[in-house]
């Protein structure tokens, strides 16, 4: 079962890390409804490409983890990295979901813009369900 909920979450930072690669090569799908607005009002070039790449990489790295939990690769990491790794990847996204209680997550003010309806259809749901497969994870294996 751990394997299984582990290659779920790989597939999942696989794909956000390459779509956060597409926008990084220039890519404008989807940009519209995931940069929070208060208005509609959306600046594309506001986001730093620095700060795409990182956040691309960041989730690779997540689902480099979730790979490593599986058992399907095997490399050395102080032991600290993975434990505290395993509980602070769903804490991020469970603290996601919960939102900024203004532009972000289930608990948010500003409701009525593109990003605001993404973010109560797609964005809090499957940031909630990534913390609870990882806690799952978690609890499977200790």
């Amino acid at each position: 079962m751990t394997t299984i909920v582990s290659i779920i979450l790989l597939a999942i930072f696989i794909a956000l890390g390459f779509i956060h690669f597409y926008w990084l090569f220039g890519g404008k799908w989807g940009l519209e409804m995931v940069i929070p607005t208060k208005n509609n009002q959306t600046n594309i070039l506001s986001i730093p490409k620095f700060a795409t790449l990182i956040v691309a990489l960041v989730l690779l790295l997540f689902g480099l983890m979730y790979l490593m939990k599986s058992g399907f690769i095997n490399i050395q990491v102080p032991n600290w990295v993975t434990n505290y790794g395993s509980w602070l990847i769903p804490s991020i996204f469970i603290l996601r979901a919960i939102g900024d209680f203004k532009y972000l997550g289930f608990f948010k003010k500003i409701k009525k813009t593109n990003f605001a309806k993404a973010d109560s259809n797609l964005f809090s749901p499957l940031c909630l369900s990534i913390g609870i497969l990882g806690i799952l994870i978690q609890l499977m294996t200790k």
